[in-house]
């Protein structure tokens, strides 16, 4: 989920022609990994999960200190959701939302969300439309948002703008809008009328000198002079992660958001915020939106929603934005859009209960104090040989690793030595992610502070491991 050198698995070689890892070689195809080499080194095979912990098929223990892909905020073993699974499925199994057809669970799920993140934005939400990922998702607001170009009779505003370092998914239109090359290499994409600006991490792109402020207001200016050369009545929407994750958890300088905002308000220009990572509690609010005073006109929303225990996503759109989408199908007679398990019962029903999870049990706030914990800790090693800058906001954040700090470089081949550091903390019983030469931090938020220090001290043994390796 990345532009980075794939991980070399640390898993032991196949025990035998039938084993796990050999049949995983001959039949699977995986995401993100490198094809050939994994033919030579196999998977690591995760059997079970604890908690905050899983399992591989050796018996061996790991913190997942990525939630898994930034998702199992309940982590992997919470009872509540495979009840409320198992109860759903009894119950109703399947059933669609075409054609005037709903079920309890997609109803009190779309009530539920748009009263959420109604007081995020002036006016409220109001509707939520179903899919199955964050990529799913975004294609759909991108589709969403041409049909209401056409309803406006604004056929030629259908541009869309995204950032470097951006991730937004993999089908053939979020890939677009994703701003990591790997992502774009030999698929003939990012896809015609989708642009990219610059990435907002002040630490990569300041200009010597440069204060926070000045850096947010030089990408502020440079948005509005792409909006300018390519003619503002051509530019519908904007896409933006509040905290992009994929690229490396890159956390917003001080105003950024709100130089952003005033440009895209100057042209009438939408704002769709990926809150796919961000949402129900990462950044220590229920959404990143309230934390960095955004104020969308879609939200889509996925992972932590159920999770990740059902695949569920939901775009979440303003009145100004649907009304006329909801006029548009009038006229033609239909919105000929929709997936078979859109607001499946099963997922839905799994996302309220995973909704009423994080209420009762205070989860925001938890998020809020371990990740407090956790960014503490971090701080505590910048002085490392290795670290060249700690960042994040509540419960996710990352260290960029460096050989030398005043020149902010790592080794030769970029990413060569975040796969190092991986490897040493995979040893220590911790999966992150290395992303680049940055490794990333999203554990469950149920997590304790003796779970954040059990990361932090595996983390300080796997730097000290890997500078006396390359004898820093």
């Amino acid at each position: 989920m990345s532009d980075t050198i794939e991980p070399q698995s640390t898993a032991p070689a196949p025990s035998g022609p039938n084993s796990a890892e050999a049949r995983d070689i001959r039949f699977h195809l995986h995401g993100y990994t490198n094809a050939r080499l994994h033919e030579k080194v196999g998977p690591l095979v995760i059997e079970r999960g604890e908690g905050v912990y899983v399992f591989d098929s050796e018996g061996r223990r790991y913190i997942e200190a990525m939630a898994g892909l930034w998702s199992a905020g309940l982590g992997f073993s919470e009872e509540r959701l495979v009840t409320a699974a198992t109860e759903q499925m009894r119950k109703l199994p399947y059933y669609h939302t075409f054609t005037h057809k709903s079920h309890g669970p997609a109803i009190d799920l779309a009530e539920k969300l748009v009263t959420l993140t109604s007081p995020l934005t002036p006016g409220g939400m109001s509707k939520v439309f179903f899919c199955n990922s964050g990529s799913e998702a975004n294609d759909t607001a991108i589709k969403l948002i041409w049909y209401r170009s056409n309803a406006l009779g604004k056929p030629e505003k259908k541009k869309l703008i995204s950032r470097q370092r951006a991730y937004h998914g993999i089908t053939l239109a979020s890939a677009s809008l994703t701003g990591l090359p790997n992502n774009h290499r030999s698929f003939d994409l990012p896809m015609a009328g989708v642009l990219h600006t610059g990435s907002p991490h002040f630490w990569r792109d300041g200009l010597p000198g440069e204060t926070e402020e000045d850096f947010a207001t030089r990408r502020a200016e440079e948005l509005e002079a792409l909006i300018l050369a390519e003619g503002p009545d051509t530019i519908a929407a904007f896409w933006g992660e509040p905290v992009m994750g994929a690229g490396g958890v890159v956390v917003p300088p001080a105003t950024y958001w709100d130089k952003i905002q005033a440009v895209l308000a100057k042209y009438d220009i939408l704002l769709v915020a990926d809150e796919v990572i961000c949402g129900f509690g990462r950044t220590g609010k229920m959404f990143a939106c309230e934390t960095y005073a955004i104020r969308p006109d879609i939200m889509v929303v996925s992972k932590q929603l159920s999770s990740s225990y059902m695949p569920i996503a939901a775009l979440i759109a303003n009145e100004r934005t649907i009304g006329p989408v909801m006029d548009e199908t009038a006229r033609i007679g239909t919105l000929g859009h929709g997936f078979t398990a859109g607001g499946h019962p099963v997922a839905t029903a799994v996302s309220l209960e995973a909704l009423r999870i994080i209420e009762e049990r205070g989860l925001v706030a938890n998020a809020a104090q371990q990740g407090e914990r956790l960014r503490a800790g971090l701080a505590a090693l910048a002085d490392h040989p290795l670290i060249g800058e700690v960042r994040g906001v509540g419960l996710v954040a990352a260290i960029e690793l460096v050989t030398d700090k005043s020149a902010k470089r790592a080794l030769d081949v970029p990413g060569q030595l975040g796969m190092r550091v991986y490897h040493a903390l995979q040893d220590e019983g911790l999966i992150c992610r290395a992303i680049g030469d940055a490794i990333a931090f999203c554990p469950p938020m149920i997590i304790t502070a003796d779970q954040v220090d059990a990361i932090l001290a595996g983390l300080n043994a796997a730097l000290d491991r890997v500078a006396g390796e390359l004898g820093l």
